[in-house]
């Protein structure tokens, strides 16, 4: 039998044993090739792109220019991710806010345009996209308006008595906010609630901006926020609306009238005991000094009233006075026609040598009138001796008008000296 390696020994090779070598120190060997499997395992992995979505809400920026405001919903959109797997992996939804790139907004517009979507990300291997790549937004000049304060009740006041006039921490409320929103709001309203037992209501409430509807505008700021308000509850039984009656004293100029008087309010609540207000059937205005007048006036004056009773709103009145002129007509039956434009080395007569005249106006200028106040003319310019008709011409003061003249027309003469 010949020996192991016979044959390698004959050609002259050296005999391996590929047994042995693969079993001798087995262990570490396996080691180092699993070690070997993994790193490349791992930098396979590092250099695969990866690509995932995610659905997540539009964020409002936190870059708004000063002195505007960004409107409306912004909606959802989908991020899609590009990058290294492992990097990918790493990323959340929560890590991602899309938000519009203002930079590019147009700020000369007050309606909706639509603007880039960006994704701020950390990791500068990764990128994003969104879908749609913009978002319709609406950015708006912030203004402001003052307003007065007003009030309203959510209930009614107990049976038997009534709210009276209120009173403010302040009458005014600056309210701010979107261009469009502002402009829509037609007043600030408290909302204030009676309780059960008739006690008068003083609490602080809020400012609400409202449109003409009466609704509640969303966005809207007000300062001050809240107003401190206070309306006494008045019993039914000891009020009572009675109409405003004028008083005047002395004579308009003479010539004028008063055509018409008007007070404003035309009529008011007073409070009193209940056989007080019994007897009450009206209020007076101080006395109104019309002496002189020729023209309209309005006068503020207060009003009286009897001892015990009180105004449930305390006001003055305003007392409008008209005055117009008198109208009138005067006759003038005798007024002598002159001839004017008469040629040299001529004389003209007419006839008839006077004419009848009546006018209209305001009696005081009638009064001051003469006989010679109203003139009377035929035109004789360009014409020779002759026979022949002219038109009357009359000429009157300001402010008077012609009703007739008798007659229109005369007969004119031209002759020689």
């Amino acid at each position: 039998m010949r020996a192991p390696g016979y044959p390698a020994r004959r050609l002259g090779l050296r005999w391996i044993d590929l047994r042995r070598a693969v079993t001798t120190d087995f262990p570490l060997k396996a080691a180092a090739l699993a070690i070997s499997v993994l790193a490349f395992v791992a930098v396979a992995e590092s250099t695969q792109e990866a690509q995932v979505s995610f659905r997540v809400p539009v964020e409002r920026p936190a870059d708004v220019p000063a002195g505007y405001v960004l409107r409306g919903t912004l909606g959802e959109v989908t991020v899609k991710l590009r990058g290294p797997q492992p990097d990918v992996a790493k990323v959340a939804q929560g890590d991602l806010h899309p938000v519009p790139d203002l930079a590019q907004a147009d700020l000369a517009r007050n309606d909706v345009q639509n603007v880039a979507l960006r994704v701020p990300l950390a990791d500068g291997a990764i990128t994003a996209q969104t879908d749609p790549a913009t978002v319709a937004v609406r950015i708006e000049k912030v203004v402001s308006r003052t307003l007065a304060v007003q009030v309203r009740f959510a209930n009614d006041a107990p049976p038997g008595f009534q709210p009276g006039s209120p009173t403010f921490s302040t009458s005014e409320v600056r309210i701010s906010g979107a261009q469009s929103q502002v402009a829509s709001v037609a007043g600030v309203f408290v909302t204030l609630r009676f309780g059960d037992t008739p006690i008068d209501v003083s609490t602080s409430a809020d400012a609400v901006p409202v449109d003409a509807a009466g609704n509640a505008v969303e966005g809207i700021q007000a300062d001050p926020p809240t107003v401190q308000v206070n309306v006494p509850v008045l019993s039914t039984t000891s009020t009572r609306t009675v109409p405003v009656l004028w008083s005047l004293r002395g004579a308009v100029a003479n010539g004028y009238w008063i055509s018409r008087i008007t007070t404003d309010p035309v009529a008011v609540q007073v409070q009193a005991t209940p056989d007080k207000i019994a007897a009450l059937d009206r209020v007076d205005t101080a006395a109104v000094d019309v002496s002189g007048l020729t023209g309209n006036r309005s006068f503020r004056v207060p009003l009286l009233l009897p001892p015990g009773v009180t105004l449930l709103q305390p006001t003055d009145a305003t007392v409008g006075i008209t005055v117009i002129q008198l109208s009138g007509t005067r006759p003038f039956p005798v007024v002598a026609v002159q001839v004017i434009g008469t040629g040299a080395g001529l004389v003209a007569e007419t006839d008839p040598a006077t004419v009848n005249v009546l006018v209209a106006g305001p009696t005081a200028t009638l009064a001051t009138l003469g006989i010679d106040s109203v003139v009377a003319t035929v035109d004789a310019t360009g014409r020779g001796a002759g026979t022949g008709p002219a038109d009357v011409v009359l000429k009157v003061p300001p402010g008077v008008t012609v009703i007739s003249l008798q007659p229109a027309r005369v007969t004119l003469t031209i002759r020689s000296k």
